[in-house]
């Protein structure tokens, strides 16, 4: 629902602030560049009609916030750049509730000690995001993990992940300790080699693939990733191939003593849960 409808008001938004400001006298590349967008993009916009909203009362809101914002990016002109954001954004909901955020984006980077906190944050709240209904049945022998780094990491050592794994218990998933760097050496060791090849990749989480009577229902996830739209990719006792430059998902067919697994890999922990959550979906069928 939400991001339906914020996508369509911010699409509307740029539509009517693009045609703006070219009536004004801004180049294409110039009204790309206040937007964040791609001069090809704001000429697409600019030849489609205005999206609609389903309301007129809300497009005449957005058309009036485009009209104020041109007017006032004209005034400051197309050489000035934005040096922080200010996001304020509310929703109302049955039962007199209501969810208000204001944030404000400054462009600056982290220091170490705080990207690494919040890397730690946001492994936290991914496992809080999984489902139990989906995974519970693809929770490998020796528990569920989820690893991630950031971006440049060539060291496990500079990997975070739940020390002690996650595990069912009585129909919930637990993890007993907080996510720490350098606590799963195999998931750790997994990512980094796939990171070198594929940097965009700084998130793992490992699931049991599906069996059929011979082992591993290879095709099964070959189908699964084929209909994601998802790279796959074979690794044997954990091998990554080298040569690939994108890798979604990565399978280990396992051998005597050696359990198999499945590889989920994102472009950051959120993303991962989302991911692994569609693969469970495409494996199952629905």
């Amino acid at each position: 629902m939400l991001g339906e409808v914020g996508d369509k008001w911010l699409s509307r938004l740029h539509q009517y602030v693009a045609k703006d400001l070219r009536t004004k006298g801004w180049s294409q590349t110039e009204i790309a560049e206040v937007l964040g967008s791609t001069q090809s993009t704001i000429s697409r916009q600019m030849q489609k009609p205005p999206t609609p909203l389903g309301a007129s009362a809300d497009e005449a809101t957005i058309d009036g916030w485009g009209h104020e914002l041109s007017l006032a990016l004209n005034a400051i002109g197309p050489e000035s750049r934005v040096v922080r954001q200010r996001l304020v954004i509310e929703f109302q909901f049955t039962g007199n509730n209501t969810i208000r955020y204001d944030k404000t984006l400054t462009g600056l980077d982290l220091e170490e000690g705080q990207e690494q906190r919040a890397l730690l944050r946001r492994l936290e709240w991914s496992a809080g995001r999984l489902d139990v209904r989906r995974i519970e049945h693809s929770i490998p022998a020796v528990g569920l993990n989820i690893a991630s780094c950031s971006t440049g990491a060539t060291s496990t050592s500079e990997v975070a992940a739940f020390p002690g794994r996650i595990t069912l218990v009585d129909g919930a998933l637990r993890h007993h300790e907080t996510p720490s760097f350098g606590s799963s050496s195999h998931l750790a060791s997994v990512l980094i080699e796939i990171h070198a090849l594929d940097e965009s990749k700084v998130s793992i989480l490992n699931i049991r693939p599906p069996l059929g009577p011979e082992g591993v229902d290879t095709e099964r996830v070959e189908q699964a990733c084929k209909q994601l739209g998802y790279n796959f990719s074979l690794a044997p006792k954990g091998a990554v191939n080298t040569e690939e430059t994108r890798i979604d998902i990565l399978l280990d067919v396992g051998d005597f003593g050696w359990e198999p697994t499945l590889y989920v890999l994102a472009h950051n922990p959120l993303d991962l849960i989302d991911r692994t959550h569609q693969v469970l979906s495409a494996l199952r069928g629905d």
